[in-house]
């Protein structure tokens, strides 16, 4: 979803970061290989993910929803030097597709995978975190915000993808859509929990940026 004119989005695109190799090969598997190609953060977005971590430079990073794993690595960049970074994904058939390309970047020992239900996962986590960052099925969206709160470090940050759904958050919504309807209330949410300071960034799909109290 675009929210500013084509050229002007890709001056803008032209004059943030360039897309690592890796990253290019990675988008191009994909691309070739995978299904629903588009759900891949991409070179924009990606270098966002990117320069907020190095920002925020955390010890220990968690990931829900790791797709190809494009958005770990971009995540990974930020890390410590003697930091880790979980990422979950419950399709077991991308596992080693994400390894592949973890092993082949400086972050391989760094990023550790989990199979799974991320809701059963989470819980599991003995640890706590510096930044999360949430981009999995949307309905779960509350759920998972619940489950990571309580394991934020002061100053921690939350990232959430995708909260703008492509623009239906504004539009009237259909009962059986209920993606939108969780992304409503998750948004309202943020908004109103008083552990967190909120500000959504409507690039792409909308990326929230949630910093803990």
């Amino acid at each position: 979803m675009h929210f500013i004119p084509e050229k002007l989005d890709e001056y803008v695109v032209n004059h943030s970061e360039k897309e690592p190799e890796l990253l290019q090969q990675l988008n191009r598997e994909t691309y070739q290989k995978i299904l629903q190609p588009r759900m891949l953060s991409g070179h924009y977005q990606g270098r966002v993910l990117s320069i907020l971590s190095k920002l925020i430079h955390p010890k220990s990073i968690l990931e829900i929803g790791t797709y190809t794993g494009y958005s770990a690595l971009c995540l990974a960049e930020g890390l410590q030097k003697d930091g880790e970074l979980h990422t979950i994904d419950i399709n077991e058939e991308l596992e080693d597709f994400q390894r592949k390309y973890f092993n082949l970047s400086d972050y391989g020992k760094q990023i550790h995978q989990h199979i799974g239900d991320a809701s059963k996962i989470i819980p599991n986590l003995d640890l706590k975190f510096d930044l999360v960052f949430i981009d999995a099925d949307k309905p779960n969206y509350p759920l998972y915000f619940d489950l990571v709160i309580d394991k934020m470090n002061s100053g921690a940050v939350i990232l959430s993808d995708n909260v703008l759904w492509n623009g239906k958050v504004i539009e009237p919504v259909e009962e059986e859509d209920l993606s939108t309807k969780a992304l409503l209330e998750y948004n309202k949410l943020l908004i109103n929990d008083k552990r967190i300071e909120t500000v959504v960034l409507p690039i792409r799909d909308g990326l929230t940026i949630s910093r803990v109290l």
